[in-house]
């Protein structure tokens, strides 16, 4: 009987771990099957890029069935688990309950945006953890710059020309650069909008942008946001958010119609509902191996795994994807160890580089401790995450999508109707904003 590898979630921990296994496991010896609500993985660090246009939606994401050939694939959501009669269950694509057997789990079911309990920001704020909230910005901004140019009212404009992100961390940090970088360049075409000028705002509650990275680079990116013109508020919290203004910490008003809320990150919840242990964050608690102790056969990484970090003792692994991805191939080649009986092996990975896009032709990076600014760093990161992102057509594409844009520019299209078409037979066309 085929030893059945059951893994929960297809992102940058779990298609790499199905991947390898794919690799090292012959077909009639495992069965091996992935659990993903989506049918791609979504390379996170490209996603301001697909935000900011400068890469094609499309191409940040990468379908499972493409990079998987003898995997069971099955879209679903996770609902429970039954640890000793290990059988994890699920609900398929149409809501129909399942139970899936396995003799081996990796638990690989990422994060999601952790928010705080702030009056109006569920109901006016935007996230940035997911390719739709990042097409959901880009469109934002476009038809504010679309209302802009035909208000009358100079405050009603400045307002619309607002835009706040709540959260100084790497998605904070890069999301309102590449945002700013392309708005810089479609607003051209914008008089009125180009006339008044556009107000970006970066608020952090710490005392410094990206405490993950070194002062001086941290440093470094700050002074290059505000050379741009990006307002960057520190030890500054969020108290509320309205239709058409936030509230910041001292009674700050500040008018404006884009909130984006990128501070933090949490195991989604279904992590909590699985019955294993679990740090004060929420994580799932594992030894160096990746082996959640305690319960047979089950494994966690990724974003919602607390890894013990190699390089800080006594601290997990920061949830990004880097990490993700080579504890991914390190289950990989432990759950093939196993079938030999032989001993699992410790995760050693120590950062090696940290890259942070902050648009056309900026950068910063730190990699083997030296450390780079202005357009080397730019070169390294995208030369970096083009290296990471799975499958040669993937890369070639993205490779294509950036030459595109230094040559030709920027598409301005707001595209907020893909995927709500109207009702077929309905000829009104009023209805809401599309920007929205």
């Amino acid at each position: 009987m085929a030893w059945r590898v059951v893994i929960l979630g297809g992102g940058y921990a779990g298609l790499p771990t199905a991947r390898k296994l794919e690799k090292l496991l012959p077909a009639q010896s495992a069965k091996v099957t992935v659990v993903s609500d989506t049918n791609f993985m979504l390379y996170t660090p490209l996603l301001p890029g697909a935000s900011g246009g400068t890469l094609e939606p499309r191409h940040v994401v990468v379908p499972l069935r493409e990079e998987l050939h003898a995997t069971d694939i099955r879209l679903g959501r996770v609902t429970g688990l039954d640890a000793q009669a290990k059988t994890v269950r699920m609900t398929d694509a149409e809501g129909a309950p399942e139970e899936l057997p396995y003799d081996q789990l990796v638990v690989a079911l990422g994060s999601t945006s952790r928010t705080l309990p702030i009056p109006g920001l569920a109901e006016h704020g935007l996230g940035f953890k997911t390719i739709a909230e990042a097409i959901a910005l880009r469109n934002r901004l476009i038809w504010t710059l679309e209302r802009a140019e035909v208000a009358e009212d100079d405050e009603h404009r400045r307002s619309l020309l607002t835009y706040v992100f709540v959260g100084a961390g790497y998605a904070g940090l890069e999301g309102i650069a590449e945002l700013q970088d392309f708005a810089r360049d479609v607003v051209e075409r914008y008089p009125r909008c180009r006339l008044t000028g556009l107000r970006f705002i970066l608020v952090e509650a710490r005392d410094r942008v990206m405490p993950e990275i070194s002062a001086s680079l941290a440093d470094f990116a700050s002074e290059e946001l505000r050379r741009r013109g990006i307002e960057i508020r520190t030890s500054t919290t969020l108290d509320s958010v309205a239709a058409d203004h936030v509230v910041l910490a001292g009674d700050e008003r500040i008018p404006c119609r884009t909130v984006c809320w990128t501070a933090g990150v949490r195991p989604v919840p279904v992590v909590a509902r699985l019955g294993l242990p679990l740090d004060g964050g929420g994580r799932i608690v594992t030894d160096e191996t990746c082996k959640v102790p305690g319960v047979e056969g089950v494994w966690a990484i990724g974003d919602a795994a607390a890894v013990p970090d190699p390089a800080r003792p006594g601290f997990p692994c920061p949830p990004t994807a880097q990490h993700a991805m080579r504890q991914g191939k390190l289950v990989a080649r432990n759950l093939t160890g196993a079938l030999a009986g032989l001993p699992p092996r410790p995760f050693t990975y120590r950062t090696l580089g940290v890259f942070v896009d902050m648009g056309r032709y900026q950068a910063v990076a730190e990699t083997l401790k030296i450390r780079w600014r202005g357009k080397p760093a730019w070169f390294l990161a995208r030369s970096y995450h083009l290296s990471r992102m799975p499958g040669t057509k993937r890369r070639l594409r993205i490779a294509v999508d950036w030459t595109v844009d230094i040559v030709f520019g920027r598409d301005a299209s707001e595209l907020g109707q893909l995927g709500h078409p109207p009702r077929l037979g309905d000829t009104d066309p009023e209805g809401p904003p599309t920007g929205d």
